[in-house]
């Protein structure tokens, strides 16, 4: 059985854990971080947009752009991929788990290669990248 990757992440962290089978412990091999995802909207931006109110209780921005914070995130979901498909083209790992926050998994599917998401064996959709190892394989099917 070839090696094995999984990948836990949040849009300011991911983690990225090797395992030789589906027993063996998981080792950490990789840390990033983008400290830019953790800031508020209002100290990314200067100059926004008006907004428009609409007589309710709500207002929507003027020119329907995605706001600075959510840019940060699409960034950082492009550098993990990045870095998982290195990791796919040098043949580093067979099997891909992926475990993230609700709305960021859903920013990486939309980054992810066709190859790479041929190799993801499941998606667990919780925010654990600030967990321990142990807490994290708890998450992750008994054999690997």
């Amino acid at each position: 059985m070839g090696s094995i990757w999984i990948v836990v992440a949040d849009s300011s962290r991911a983690r990225i854990f090797t395992a030789d089978s589906g027993h063996s412990p998981m080792v950490e091999i990789k840390t990033m971080a983008h400290p830019a995802a953790r800031l508020h909207e209002g100290d990314m931006v200067s100059d926004r947009p008006g907004r428009e109110w609409d007589g309710s209780a709500t207002s929507h921005g003027m020119n329907g752009e995605i706001g600075a914070k959510q840019e940060e995130e699409v960034r950082f979901a492009n550098e993990v991929c990045h870095v998982l498909e290195s990791g796919r083209t040098d043949a580093q790992f067979e099997k891909l788990y992926i475990i993230a926050a609700p709305r960021f998994l859903g920013t990486l599917r939309k980054h992810l290669s066709n190859s790479l998401q041929k190799l993801v064996s499941a998606e667990i959709s919780k925010n654990l990248a600030e967990h321990g190892i142990s807490d994290i394989r708890s998450h992750l099917p008994e054999r690997l």
